[in-house]
């Protein structure tokens, strides 16, 4: 199987999403002053994503509260406060996940604002919802719906709140493809090094805090689980030493991801720990990345996807390695459930 990365198939593969930025940016700050809430509703990788938003809506808005659910929990729960001043926003990267499709019909009639984000148009849930948002065919569907939500909620900071990072966002989101085809280009090396020493591993533990939890969760859930049927289990640092750091020992395998936010100290203090206590430690820093077109300000929200894109291409050699192809399932899409 070729795993060889394709430059020129993977970044033109983000124009959809790229044509969509000022339009969902502008839905945003249009939606301000009607808004006091949000509510992100997905499942899987799409809720990770959502993950670091809400970080930074949270750090960044003093008005807007916001909260993120699993489609089936969103609609067990039924929040009271799905009014006229709520913006749900709903995400699918095919458009067909069956929870995600029950929630946008669950809120037909309600009195909230609701936005969805897929790939295509023609599939359940873009046709369920009164807007909706597409980021076409791209094997990237995970950073280009970011990139798109993100626009969205940096459009509401700046009417709601006169968010002073509006503008570097726009063009950092802009630039966000070639920085994660370099990210992937310049982890090339390391990452077939990675793969050939971890190979025989088929337990691995991930790191990470604040926003890269995200990469954490995708990386290790969405594709070394998923795809490579590999235990793999997430940490957050800010729990690390309440528990999960006792099965660290000389073996384990572990994957630090290091970000720019203020959650940076929980990761440096437990890297801190695992130069002491561990022996088999992949450390993965967004410092270490140029990230050329992104601004200096924009680099903490962004690091999460120039670390996911670097990691992918260990999860592709591993593959290979493996002899099994990242598009390979068990279950999902074969079976009922």
């Amino acid at each position: 199987m070729s795993i060889a990365f394709d430059r020129a198939a993977v970044e033109p593969s983000f124009g959809p999403a790229r044509a969509a930025l000022p339009e969902a940016f502008e839905l945003g700050r249009s939606l301000a002053g009607e808004i006091d809430r949000v509510y992100f509703v997905a499942a899987g990788s799409a809720n990770r994503a959502m993950l670091g938003i809400k970080y930074w809506l949270e750090h960044y808005s003093p008005a807007i509260e916001v909260r993120r659910y699993f489609p089936a929990e969103f609609m067990a729960i039924d929040p009271p406060r799905l009014d006229g001043r709520t913006l749900v926003v709903l995400a699918s990267k095919s458009g067909t996940t069956p929870e995600t499709v029950a929630a946008a019909h669950f809120l037909k009639g309600r009195p909230c604002k609701v936005v969805a984000f897929s790939q295509y148009g023609d599939r359940p849930l873009a046709q369920a919802v009164p807007r909706h948002f597409l980021v076409g065919d791209t094997s990237e569907s995970f950073a280009a719906m970011f990139m798109v939500m993100q626009a969205l909620i940096g459009g509401l900071m700046a009417g709601k709140d006169d968010w002073p990072l509006a503008d570097k966002l726009m063009a950092s989101l802009d630039a966000l493809p070639a920085a994660l085809c370099d990210a992937a280009e310049q982890n090339e090396a390391r990452a077939a090094a990675d793969a050939r020493e971890f190979a025989q591993d088929r337990h691995f533990y991930h790191v990470a805090a604040g926003p890269c939890f995200t990469t954490a969760y995708v990386f290790g859930v969405c594709i070394l689980m998923e795809m490579l049927w590999l235990h793999s289990y997430p940490i957050e640092a800010a729990e690390f030493f309440h528990g999960p750091f006792e099965i660290v020992d000389k073996q384990t395998p572990l994957i630090l991801i290091t970000g720019e936010d203020r959650s940076r100290p929980l990761m440096e203090r437990v890297a801190t720990f695992c130069d002491s206590h561990a022996g088999r430690v992949m450390k993965y820093d967004s410092r270490d990345f140029a990230m050329a077109g992104i601004d200096p300000a924009i680099r903490p929200i962004v690091a999460p996807y120039i670390l996911q894109a670097a990691l992918k291409r260990m999860a592709a050699h591993l593959s290979v390695l493996h002899n099994q192809p990242l598009s390979t399932r068990r279950y999902m899409w074969k079976v009922a459930y």
